[in-house]
């Protein structure tokens, strides 16, 4: 499938057949294909927290999740969480493959850059969930599945379930599989001129 029509084709799908899986060699090629969403400093912040436990999902379903279907129904359902810390955690395995003036220069600056910066540690943390979420969704498109991005959930509790380590983020959920009904119609684009603004406001 053409990019464009991925992103234009994408969307929503609250409408999982609960019988469909993923095969492991399709699972893996969605996320070898996700892990390639650019992050600051190449710092890959992102932790993939596959919920395949059926148990598990039923309880999020019910529980946290407001009902939502598509929790226990997608074929795979993806937490996003992201480790804040990890700019300081090993940082030359980030350019391991880079020339080792740019190693050195990059993992240099990424400690300064990011120390006693508890806001931006968290701000990088999530854009690079953002980047790595659209990726996904994009890449399951091109595979023919449908996704729905979700945060509708109890997001604190969720974190306590899943035992998330303290120096990690919370982001959405991401269900996968095959889509057994057609989303509604696109509810409307803000015009884009509207939404463009050159050089200044």
């Amino acid at each position: 499938m053409d990019v464009f029509e991925a992103i234009v084709s994408r969307r929503a799908v609250k409408q999982f057949d609960p019988s469909h899986r993923l095969t492991p060699a399709e699972e893996r090629r969605l996320l070898e294909a996700t892990i390639q969403a650019p992050t600051s400093f190449n710092i890959q912040h992102w932790r993939f927290v596959i919920l395949r436990d059926p148990e598990l999902r039923a309880r999020i379903r019910t529980e946290l999740g407001n009902d939502q279907a598509q929790i226990t129904d997608a074929s795979l359902l993806v937490l996003f969480t992201a480790d804040t810390r990890a700019f300081a955690k090993n940082p030359e395995r980030y350019w391991v493959n880079a020339p080792q003036e740019v190693a050195e220069l990059l993992v240099g600056w990424m400690g300064p850059f990011h120390a006693g910066r508890e806001w931006l540690q968290r701000d990088e943390a999530q854009r690079s969930i953002g980047m790595a979420m659209m990726t996904m969704m994009l890449a399951a498109t091109g595979m023919g599945y449908q996704t729905c991005p979700m945060i509708g959930f109890e997001i604190e509790q969720l974190a306590q379930l899943i035992q998330l380590p303290s120096d990690h983020v919370m982001g959405p959920l991401v269900a996968i599989g095959k889509g057994t009904k057609e989303p509604w119609p696109k509810p409307g684009q803000v015009p884009l001129e509207e939404l463009v603004v050159e050089n200044h406001f």
